[in-house]
């Protein structure tokens, strides 16, 4: 009989110790289950650390990306911030959401067949446009800079690396020029030309840059205006002294009636806004050119550098220029 309690007594035992060994072995194999790896973890791990850091600092933006998704995301490279110091606040949560679209996780694949070479509009989780252009030939572009790194997958989406920051447009053309310091005397340019024009008219190129979709312009600087006038072969020596017939078509001569990212240029003619074409040159070099079809001696023997590509406008795109083009 006590033989027959000792062995009870050591079959509980051992009973006790493999259940106690089943519950550790249970409870060992629910904490290694790997935590979700979203587009945040895919984007700090993957060198956007820059970009990283702004989503985690940011508690709204991180909550929305690290949950269900899926999400594709724009991760622009910690060299792109070079220079650049983020914004804070309500500003920020709008920038960092202008680089993700949200309920959707493309492949690069996905986007050349939505694509299929033509520019198509896409809307950010900041409520903003973009525009996309892909093809198997070019890879895929947006708002006209290329995706240099696809295809990096997370749990909830899938991340794409660029080499600039997507900047959300800030208002139509005008107040594009208006609000980007070094463009003081275009936006003068354009209100003087303006004057006097019937409303809505294309004399009202203030109306039509503020109000027309689609546009593209090439503007240039302060800097250029006052090479024009320190030029001897040009007549006038301040923007008010221009006609504004004059002043009318030089401005028309830095317009294009479409919207053309730096990708969307090509070597060779351009029509521009006044019926004269433009001439680029460059295209797949280290720098693009515009010239005028007029001729000033000692002005318009070298051609204007492009010397910004791709500002967004709720309107159009901005290209910086270092030189007025004479039409």
């Amino acid at each position: 009989m006590q033989k027959t309690t000792s062995f009870r007594i050591a079959a509980l035992g051992l009973a006790a110790l493999v259940l106690s060994a089943a519950l550790v072995s249970c409870k060992k194999k629910k904490t290694e289950t790997p935590a979700p790896n979203t587009v945040v973890n895919v984007v700090a791990n993957n060198g956007y650390t820059t970009l990283g850091g702004l989503v985690t600092g940011n508690a709204n933006v991180l909550g929305i990306l690290n949950g269900t998704g899926p999400f594709t995301v724009f991760a622009p490279s910690n060299a792109a911030f070079t220079g650049v110091t983020p914004p804070s606040g309500a500003a920020l949560e709008n920038l960092l959401k202008y680089h993700v679209i949200a309920g959707q996780g493309l492949t690069a694949a996905q986007v050349i067949t939505l694509s299929n070479g033509a520019l198509i509009k896409v809307t950010m989780a900041n409520g903003d446009s973009a525009f996309v252009k892909a093809s198997n030939a070019a890879g895929v572009f947006i708002n006209g800079i290329q995706v240099t790194t696809p295809n990096l997958t997370g749990t909830n989406g899938i991340v794409h690396g660029i080499g600039r920051i997507l900047f959300p447009p800030a208002g139509n053309i005008v107040q594009t020029a208006q609000g980007t310091p070094g463009f003081d005397s275009l936006v003068k340019a354009v209100t003087l030309a303006s004057a006097g024009a019937t409303a809505g008219s294309l004399d009202d190129i203030f109306s039509v840059l503020s109000n027309t979709n689609g546009l593209t312009v090439f503007a240039p600087t302060n800097q250029a205006f006052a090479d024009l006038f320190a030029n001897a072969g040009f007549p006038y020596k301040q923007i008010s002294a221009i006609p504004v017939s004059a002043l009318r078509t030089v401005l028309r001569h830095h317009v294009v009636a479409a919207r053309a990212f730096s990708n969307d240029l090509a070597n060779g003619n351009l029509e521009m806004f006044n019926g004269s074409n433009a001439t680029v040159a460059g295209v797949g070099g280290a720098t693009i050119t515009i010239d005028g079809s007029g001729t000033i001696i000692g002005f318009n023997e070298v051609p204007a550098a492009i010397t910004g590509t791709n500002i967004m406008a709720r309107n159009g795109v901005v290209h910086v220029i270092n030189k007025v083009l004479i039409p």
